[in-house]
């Protein structure tokens, strides 16, 4: 972990003391080095306890050491000094943060080395990291190894099962089931089953049947939390049902639960899909009102609806007012913008935005980049037929420079356009780069070339004569 420094300990050192410097020091190395320093005074008659260890291990775990943390383990191992199983689960915990469920596994299923045998508290640390990484038939056969080893079954361990089988359409049923089933295996569903139960619901579409659970749950005196209100309203703004949505909003309204930013967002999604893009932006300020700050996602809504709705000005004016919230507009963004001014036929503009996306490093990710060739070539066949020729041609060369795939409609536009305004110079060298990407000149283009070398009056008087000469000759050669 480091060189180890010198460190002065007094005559009587305690656990207690070690465990105090150590939490106070807020570099991880020194209070590692700290902890090696304290092992020398073994000769003085100190011995680190379980406290110590397990601290240094929570430490190294914070910081993502988890060699060396296991290998903290095994010298307590060495040193016939106790290990609990929270010390176990500090690891695991570790590993679920960073999304290494197997590792986590593999932890707890080091506790048998060291005569420890796993509690319910563990099985269901376990099978909730899982859960959340999505190893959905993992966590189902690790909830019956529990039951195998005779723990019981407990309200926790049944909700983060239920929360197993509400991730996919097919396993839903028997998520059901089980949550009608808890009252005879002596387990009373509480607020956070139902909850699960109507976020699995609404997810995957069953809104009806959420709306009964969310009924029941009502019934049976339970308070809805504002994540249960949110994805219910998230779910009926998906199946088209607004008025129930915004009437749900005046209920948490009503029930004093503050909505937050996803509840908003999800909303304002709903709003925006149904062509009501003024309620949503409406709705923007009330939340503002409320001190909630809007995210990534409610900018990504309002500025796909507006620019759906033809709003462009409004929309301009959101990523204006992202961008002093201090987020960065990503590229998914820009493209709605200037997709919207391409529709409108504002192609300068559209370009300009273009010029803002590069300056300011924004790239569009695998799965957009598609879309953003498309968007490129679509602003240069505009400013093309805008008249706009050096702007064209200027993104043209942008597009080279940064590998975006020219299409023959675009190389098309150029070549006619250079043609027409007489720069020949430009048309031969987009036509000769145009070849040199592999597409194949139409018989339209050469003859567009053709004939705006036939303008030029030097060409022309050259050919004239030349054709002049020819037929003087055949005559001459006739008689």
């Amino acid at each position: 972990m480091g060189s180890k420094t010198l460190f002065k300990w007094p005559k009587q050192i305690t656990n207690s003391l070690v465990v105090q410097l150590i939490k106070a020091e807020k570099d991880v190395r020194k209070a590692f080095n700290m902890f090696d320093s304290a092992t020398a005074e073994y000769s003085n008659g100190f011995r680190h306890d379980h406290e110590t260890f397990g601290l240094m291990i929570s430490r190294l775990v914070t910081v993502n050491q988890f060699r060396s943390a296991e290998g903290m383990l095994e010298r307590m191992k060495q040193e016939n000094c106790k290990v609990t199983e929270d010390i176990f689960l500090t690891i695991c915990r570790g590993y679920g943060r960073v999304h290494r469920p197997l590792d986590a596994i593999r932890v707890f299923h080091k506790m048998e080395g060291f005569q420890l045998r796993p509690t319910q508290k563990a099985y269901i640390t376990i099978l909730d990291i899982l859960v959340e990484e999505n190893h959905v038939k993992r966590a189902i056969g690790f909830y019956r190894e529990m039951r195998e080893m005779g723990i019981p079954p407990s309200v926790v361990s049944l909700n983060i099962l239920i929360k197993a089988l509400c991730k996919n359409k097919e396993t839903i049923d028997s998520a059901l089931r089980i949550f009608r089933e808890m009252p005879n295996r002596g387990c009373q569903p509480d607020s956070y089953t139902y909850g699960t139960l109507i976020n699995g619901l609404c997810r995957l579409g069953t809104i009806g049947e959420a709306k009964e659970l969310f009924k029941e749950m009502e019934q049976k005196g339970f308070s809805a939390s504002v994540v249960t209100y949110t994805s219910l309203i998230h779910g009926l703004c998906q199946s088209n049902n607004l008025d129930e949505a915004i009437g749900l909003l005046e209920e948490m309204k009503r029930n004093d639960i503050e909505p937050n930013v996803f509840t908003y967002s999800s909303l304002m999604d709903g709003l925006c899909k149904g062509g009501h893009s003024s309620q949503a932006m409406e709705l923007l300020e009330v939340m503002v009102r409320k001190h909630q700050l809007p995210n990534m996602v409610t900018y990504n809504t309002l500025i796909s609806g507006l620019c759906e709705e033809g709003k462009l000005r409004e929309a301009v004016e959101i990523l204006d007012r992202m961008r002093i919230q201090g987020l960065k507009p990503n590229a998914g963004l820009y493209g709605k913008i200037i997709s919207g001014l391409c529709a409108a036929g504002s192609y300068q503009e559209a370009a300009n935005f273009i010029d803002e996306m590069v300056l300011g490093g924004v790239s569009p990710n695998r799965a957009s980049w598609s879309l953003h060739i498309r968007m490129h070539n679509m602003v240069v066949q505009g400013l093309c037929n805008n008249v706009d020729s050096p702007r064209a041609f200027q993104l043209y060369l942008s597009m080279r420079t940064r590998c975006i795939s020219v299409e023959i409609g675009t190389f098309d536009c150029l070549v006619k356009c250079f043609c027409k305004r007489g720069d020949l110079h430009k048309a031969a060298r987009i036509l000769n780069e145009m070849v040199l990407d592999g597409c194949i000149p139409d018989e339209g283009i050469w003859n567009v070339v053709i004939s705006g070398l036939w303008d030029r009056k030097k060409l022309r008087e050259a050919t004239e004569m030349l054709l002049a000469e020819l037929r003087q000759k055949f005559v001459e050669a006739e008689s």
